[in-house]
């Protein structure tokens, strides 16, 4: 979604943008071309500066940071610990570059923080009664071991011939239109996968937990039940059936397990030395953390919440309009158990 730059604090302190979010122009009838490239290339866009500067993770850590295919082709303990240290390091490394500058050097204060609370201490909501060690909980206990799970008996079937294999040499363009569209296909399973767990049960018993973060931070984007981990992560299993390279593979699990963060990094621009500010495009899902049923989706290619009518544009014209849709189906499961 596009935003400004611009924006301002409402009565309540809350920082938001000038102007309503918009659906990327990807789909627009009539085409408008000039608008699609530069929502494609421009910066920022769809792929600069994030898509790309994300796609370093997935190569470097093919070529430096993977045991040889064949030491894959049986469990051992060795080779699997080696890759759940690794994945600690990496969420470490990317939670961290977002958390300290902006929550523990406050470099920029509240400046373009939707909230301008901090992260909760002292609330019971919370385990230990503190939200960031509530959060880092959840993701280290549930978070990296299942992501590594999901890696693991992946690369034991792809080592062991039980899942087709792609070579980069022999199907150059398939493999980069592959690397573009994993995002694609990682926000539609994303998006039903939340429309999932939004469903009563599910939420009371699974999706709750990170619900309980309604002033959310970089650590939260992990936090989640173990369950929910699993459906989660479970978007990789598309590389049994399709025929991917392990650069494929790895992009579609780190991209899931390294962008969270920014999506929940709670400002709506970084300010970088020298005075470089970037959009965080986490704006979107802060309002669903904020009003819980709109935007189930990411920040996405695809105007899925649009189709389907969750879109939240952050006006107060699209808050009344959601309310009036709860009162109706209130008022419709009222007259039904009547």
């Amino acid at each position: 979604m596009k935003t400004s730059f611009q924006g301002k604090r409402n009565k309540r302190g809350d920082w938001q943008p000038d102007g309503p979010l918009k659906p990327p122009p990807l789909l627009d009838w009539p085409l408008r071309p000039r608008a699609m490239l530069k929502w494609l290339f421009g910066f920022p866009g769809y792929f600069f500066p994030w898509t790309v500067l994300y796609m370093i993770f997935p190569i470097v850590t093919w070529f430096w940071l993977t045991p040889a295919m064949d030491a894959m082709r049986n469990f051992q303990p060795g080779w699997i610990a080696y890759i759940l240290a690794r994945n600690y390091v990496l969420v470490s490394l990317v939670t961290a570059a977002w958390y300290l500058r902006l929550y523990v050097q406050r470099a920029q204060g509240t400046d373009f923080k939707y909230s301008t609370r901090w992260l909760a201490r002292g609330n019971s909501i919370f385990m230990f009664g503190n939200q960031f060690w509530d959060n880092v909980f959840w993701t280290a206990v549930s978070a990296v071991p299942i992501w590594t799970a999901y890696e693991v008996v992946t690369w034991w079937a792809y080592a062991n011939d039980f899942i087709p294999h792609v070579s980069w040499s022999a199907h150059p363009i398939y493999c980069v239109a592959m690397m573009c569209l994993i995002p694609v296909f990682r926000d539609v399973h994303f998006y039903l996968i939340h429309r999932l767990i939004h469903w009563g049960p599910l939420y009371r018993w699974v999706h709750y937990l990170h619900h309980n973060n309604v002033n959310v931070g970089p650590v939260t984007g992990l936090a989640m039940h173990p369950v929910e981990h699993l459906l989660y992560w479970s978007g990789v299993l598309v590389h049994w059936v399709i025929p991917s390279h392990p650069i494929h593979i790895l992009w579609h699990l780190q991209h899931a397990a390294l962008t969270p963060q920014q999506g929940h990094v709670g400002f709506a621009r970084v300010v970088l030395p020298g005075g470089v500010e970037v959009t965080t495009s986490d704006y979107f899902h802060y309002l669903h953390h904020k009003y819980f049923e709109c935007n189930y989706g990411p920040d996405a290619a695809l105007p899925l919440d649009k189709w389907f009518g969750s879109f939240h544009d952050g006006t107060d014209a699209a808050t009344e309009a959601m309310n009036a849709r709860f009162m109706s189906r209130a008022k419709q499961k009222q007259a039904s158990e009547s």
